[in-house]
């Protein structure tokens, strides 16, 4: 099949397919009378494997490395065990994160509220993002 045969079947863009060719994730072949590039069976369970890994977090890098175990005949579990555990432990930090400056972001709406509207002077840009840092 061709990428546009390919993307279809996936529900993603011929750039998606392309981009993936291009890193080496899928190895189609060349078809010799035209050039084109041609896709098989085993391309198309690559690429549903790749999109069903980055819907889980995992990064180009690490499914590349979970292939590379696959290629070898190596089973990836080990590696997706430990990699998966990376993801979700950076996940729960962006969270808390997130959280914190929901939090910030709802005690300035609180404040902000109730202060009047300034016009900028030569010390000061705006008065509620400047008090509210130097308050925090």
């Amino acid at each position: 099949m061709k990428v546009l045969e390919l993307a279809k079947q996936l529900g993603v863009t011929a750039e998606t397919v392309r981009f993936y060719t291009r890193i080496g994730v899928l190895r189609p072949t060349k078809d010799s009378a035209n050039g084109y590039r041609i896709y098989s069976d085993k391309d198309l369970r690559r690429l549903r494997f790749v999109l069903n890994a980055r819907q889980l977090g995992f990064s180009v890098d690490d499914i590349k490395e979970i292939l590379a175990h696959a290629d070898r005949q190596r089973s990836p579990c080990p590696t997706v065990r430990r990699l998966i555990e990376r993801r979700l432990h950076e996940t729960e930090q962006r969270f808390s994160e997130t959280q914190r400056l929901r939090n910030r972001m709802q005690e300035a709406v609180t404040q902000w509220s109730k202060k009047p509207d300034k016009a900028p002077t030569g010390h000061m840009i705006c008065h509620l993002i400047e008090e509210f840092a130097e308050g925090n």
